[in-house]
């Protein structure tokens, strides 16, 4: 499903007859205006991807010291960390989400911690209000990488509201995309104007900068791409969630393959569609799966795996330990994501499903 051409040449001639194409322009505010109603929050700022937003959330909220974070991520949740100085400490996950364990959190927090970043996996809110009490019994702030999180409420509000900070992802991959992009979600003005600052090398005006910031503001050109897509998303989130039901359907009998079903009371964007392998009951190992499903062309994802906490510039870390992470090493060696999109037709599902039931 393209965004409709018509109006993107529309809107394409618009910004070319304004000759400004960048900089805090029209379609840059209409989408942020957009985005704040869609999503249910009061401000947001765009930026050029998805990493950005949590290197500059970072630098925003003077984190510094020691971070509190999820192996079981993209990534980019750590890397943003480390360019920030800063270090990360794992703690193991919820088995039943692969999100951070609130229960895991408390034990890992020292006299260096100046924060917690969670994830909220495959879109799956996190346990936001247990999170919140162990942050404000340390004085800690919080920051939500909610990449996969778009749309996703909780009893009727935005998951997004959590925490201090919540940044998002709208690259090609996601339920909405702007093509490559970002955004941060923020609960007040004054932080929304330092962040708009920070993403434009720090300029408040043409002769004083107010911080060290970096260039990551999107241009006009994908944010009317995101105007356009954004007439759509609902559409698609309705059409991956049937997908997602015809998975579950016939998945839910075969021996040896879970499925993670649906939070009561959220709202699900169904970014993704994970199934977890258990060799011994199924016969055959997660990687053998998904090596016969690549020969057959149909391409899951590994994802998460390997762990962040297992690649060489991080394992060197003591909470990057597998001993102390034996869930999220768990789920690692037996996650397939299975396609899913919202164009996939039903030959397409069952092609994927023809693979794993046997």
């Amino acid at each position: 499903m393209l965004p409709d051409l018509d109006d993107l040449n529309i809107m394409l001639k618009d910004i070319w007859e304004r000759k400004w194409i960048t900089n805090n322009q029209v379609y840059h505010q209409r989408l942020e205006a957009a985005l704040c109603e869609y999503l249910k929050v009061p401000y947001i700022s765009l930026f050029t991807n998805g990493t950005l937003p949590l290197i500059t959330a970072l630098q925003a909220l003077n984190i510094s010291g020691e971070v509190i974070t999820s192996p079981y991520s993209f990534v980019a949740t750590t890397h943003a960390l480390w360019w920030n100085g800063i270090k990360p400490v794992f703690v193991d996950v919820d088995p039943k989400t692969g999100n951070i364990d609130p229960e895991k959190i408390e034990s890992a927090i020292t006299k260096r911690t100046t924060a917690i970043m969670p994830v909220h996996v495959y879109g799956t809110p996190c346990r936001t209000r247990e999170i919140q009490s162990i942050a404000d019994k340390y004085g800690l702030r919080v920051i939500y990488d909610a990449a996969h999180a778009f749309g996703v409420e909780v009893g009727g509000e935005s998951v997004l509201k959590a925490g201090d900070l919540s940044t998002l992802s709208f690259h090609a991959t996601k339920v909405y995309n702007t093509i490559e992009g970002g955004a941060m979600v923020m609960h007040d003005a004054e932080t929304k104007k330092r962040i708009d600052y920070l993403k434009n090398f720090g300029f408040k005006n043409e002769v004083e900068i107010m911080a060290p910031g970096i260039n990551s503001k999107m241009d006009e050109i994908r944010s009317a791409y995101g105007l356009l897509n954004l007439r759509l998303v609902d559409d698609a989130i309705a059409k991956r969630q049937a997908v997602a039901m015809k998975y579950r359907r016939r998945l839910s009998g075969v021996e040896g393959v879970t499925t993670w079903g649906d939070v009561p009371g959220v709202r699900h964007n169904y970014s993704y569609f994970p199934i977890l392998i258990d060799e011994q009951r199924y016969g055959m190992s997660r990687d053998a799966l998904y090596e016969k499903m690549k020969a057959h062309n149909v391409l899951g994802r590994r994802y998460f795996y390997p762990l962040i906490s297992s690649f060489a510039i991080y394992r060197g870390l003591d909470s990057a330990d597998p001993k102390n992470l034996p869930v999220a090493n768990d789920i690692a060696g037996r996650v397939i994501c299975l396609p899913m999109h919202h164009e996939l037709s039903d030959d397409d599902v069952e092609r994927v499903l023809d693979c794993i039931v046997k």
